[in-house]
């Protein structure tokens, strides 16, 4: 009974509407509850799965240019009703092609973080979050060689409060980076990091976004590369977790 009326929020959650003390509370119970882990787990797989086909359908500027040689071609006549309405599509086809352009650069950066904070959420759902499993900074940076097309660093922990658990392969909208796990204090943190070049070429310039975020994040740019650090822990821990990867990056 308790569960259901859980999952009755569960869509809320998952779009970080709740408010930030609620938000916390759903965290921990998605974390220790396996029935409401998998039904956030196989919604967040679902809400992904729309995403990518939605994309397989925009159309395309060669499809606008037919449309536009289209009414274009047609039998002009003196300037009455049908040569008011050919002259209106073009301007709406104007229009619309602008629109869809200030559009997807408006929103290619809220896109990025909702996608970064459902592959949060996704891990702290799976019954096996990371791929390979260590502590050792050593073991865990050369198992992502050959399998994401680039490399990076990972800072030092001694004299911190974090502690690595491991990591996996990710994508952000297509793009393949490395997804890292740190916990501190029983609080999950992950840490993505992806080729600064591709993201940019998907989703243009990406920048903390205006949106309520359902956690605490930080982005940069630094050596190419574009990382992302999220979270229910404190910002401070955010922010000092991001401070270790800038100073082992550098």
């Amino acid at each position: 009974m308790v569960c259901k009326s859980w999952r009755a929020k569960l869509d809320t959650y998952l779009d970080g509407e709740l408010p930030e003390e609620e938000m916390r509370s759903f965290d921990a119970h998605v974390r220790g509850c396996p029935a409401c882990s998998a039904d956030a787990l196989a919604r967040v797989q679902m809400k992904r799965a729309i995403q990518v086909a939605g994309k397989r359908f925009t159309p395309s500027a060669e499809f606008r240019r037919k449309m536009e040689r289209t009414i274009s071609s047609k039998p002009r006549r003196k300037l009455g009703l049908g040569w008011i309405l050919a002259t209106a599509a073009l301007v709406i086809l104007g229009v619309g092609a602008l629109t869809s352009i200030y559009v997807r650069n408006r929103t290619g950066s809220d896109r990025a973080f909702s996608e970064i904070a459902d592959l949060h959420v996704q891990m702290l759902a799976s019954a096996s979050p990371v791929d390979v499993v260590s502590s050792d900074r050593h073991t865990v940076k050369p198992w992502f060689q050959g399998r994401i097309p680039f490399a990076f660093d990972l800072p030092e922990l001694q004299n911190s409060e974090f502690s690595l658990v491991g990591g996996r392969m990710t994508y952000l909208d297509q793009t393949p980076g490395a997804h890292l796990i740190y916990d501190v204090r029983k609080h999950h943190i992950s840490v993505f990091i992806f080729q600064q070049q591709a993201l940019q070429a998907r989703l243009g310039d990406i920048s903390l976004s205006s949106k309520k975020l359902p956690f605490n994040t930080e982005t940069w740019s630094q050596g190419g590369l574009r990382y992302f650090v999220v979270g229910d822990a404190s910002p401070a821990d955010i922010d000092r977790l991001a401070k270790l990867f800038k100073a082992g990056a550098s």
